[in-house]
């Protein structure tokens, strides 16, 4: 196979790259009816994901981005369903607030107690990060399972989060549980539609939810 060795990039400045690939983004996505704060999310979506259909599929509920930036600002912590949207987060952006980003799923107690009850780890953790934590913004973008039980958590009155960015992706449950999420009155979200999703995409959302947090 024969490479092209005389290819240069366009820039390596990491700003233009951001803005190039932003003006891409905005020209291919073409006319849409999201409005500029909430297409300051999906086009991070569209940018982690390259996958213009899933950002189109993105559901973002009327009061989830004021209420995910009241929850920063007021210092509620970030639960996380594993460890990669913990990873790619910018916590500092929640530290100042006095926040923090939180996963449950590997504390031993967690593990113990999944094996005794031969359920998830998934499940087990959300019903540690309701008993730990006063509301927060739960970030779930790989265990459908641990969707399903926050949501089963809220509807029995015991969990109340300010925000829920739920976008887990597979095969096994993960387009039902976003369409129980999107049936959800009582809690803010922001979901998308289908198999598609992933940890990825919800720490982009999750990260533009804190960039507009940033701002005075």
């Amino acid at each position: 196979m024969d490479f092209n060795t005389d290819f240069k990039p366009l820039t390596v400045d990491p700003d233009k790259i951001y803005d190039y690939s932003f003006s891409i983004i905005a020209e291919e996505m073409g006319a849409h009816d999201f409005s500029d704060d909430e297409w300051m999310i999906v086009r991070r979506i569209i940018h982690a994901s390259a996958d213009f259909e899933l950002g189109r599929s993105v559901i973002i509920h009327p009061n989830a981005i004021r209420a995910g930036v009241e929850a920063i600002r007021k210092g509620r912590h970030v639960i996380a369903d594993v460890q990669m949207i913990e990873s790619g987060t910018g916590k500092t952006r929640f530290q100042k607030h006095g926040g923090d980003v939180h996963c449950y799923i590997s504390d031993p107690d967690v593990t113990v107690e999944a094996k005794r009850l031969k359920t998830t780890r998934a499940i087990i953790s959300m019903q540690k990060a309701v008993r730990e934590n006063a509301g927060g913004i739960y970030a779930i973008g790989n265990a459908p399972t641990a969707l399903l039980e926050l949501i089963r958590l809220i509807k029995e009155g015991i969990a109340k989060p300010d925000l829920i960015i739920g976008m887990p992706v597979g095969f096994v449950s993960a387009a039902e549980s976003k369409e129980e999420l999107a049936k959800i009155a009582e809690v803010p979200f922001i979901t998308n539609v289908g198999r598609k999703g992933g940890s990825t995409v919800t720490v982009a959302a999750l990260n533009a939810i804190s960039l507009l947090a940033d701002q005075v």
